[in-house]
């Protein structure tokens, strides 16, 4: 039997989800997924949050791959900003733990869970919750976890992953390893 337990994450600077399934011998299993909702507190407390958080969630899962989604261009840059800090300390969190990041742009996620890149929140949750055979549609963030979750086995099973860097539509991800997250201080 061949296993292997992946950890996806959807950053946000309020809410951030995240998904776990296991892919054996081909087949996804849904495995855990919720909703980290972080304090109101500043910035600073909330990245704190989110790397002790997905910490943890390392340490109990222990993951053999992690996934993430890409920064997008958002029209207002401080959320951006917010954004892409969400994005590193959970990507510093997975890096800490030897795992490679593979990073997806959000319409690439929608395009491999939907079939359509402009998906709304709505069917990627029902899209998720079908093929994980779910008996209620998870959260929207912890939804969107899982479909990032589900992409990056689709993409890994297909042959589009070598060696951390997947290659599909002309996008790749990003090997994030804890010697460049030490090169980037």
């Amino acid at each position: 039997m061949i296993m292997t337990r992946i950890l996806a994450i959807d950053p946000g600077s309020r809410i951030t989800g995240f998904g776990i399934i296991d892919v054996v011998n081909g087949k996804t299993r849904y495995v855990n997924s919720g909703c980290i909702k972080l304090p109101d507190e500043a910035l600073s407390v909330r990245l704190k949050h989110i790397f002790k958080y997905v910490s943890a969630l390392l340490e109990e899962y222990k993951p053999d791959e992690f996934a993430i989604e890409e920064v997008f261009l958002a029209k207002n840059a401080n959320s951006a900003l917010k954004l892409g800090q969400a994005r590193g300390v959970a990507i510093v969190a997975a890096s800490l733990q030897e795992l490679v990041v593979h990073e997806y742009a959000a319409r690439r996620v929608k395009q491999s869970v939907v079939g359509n890149g402009n998906a709304d929140k709505a069917q990627v949750q029902s899209m998720v919750q079908l093929l994980l055979n779910l008996s209620s549609k998870p959260q929207a963030d912890a939804a969107d976890a899982l479909a990032i979750a589900l992409c990056h086995a689709n993409t890994r099973t297909s042959g589009g992953l070598e060696y951390g860097v997947g290659k599909r539509a002309g996008r790749s991800s990003k090997r994030w390893t804890e010697q460049d997250v030490r090169k980037s201080l």
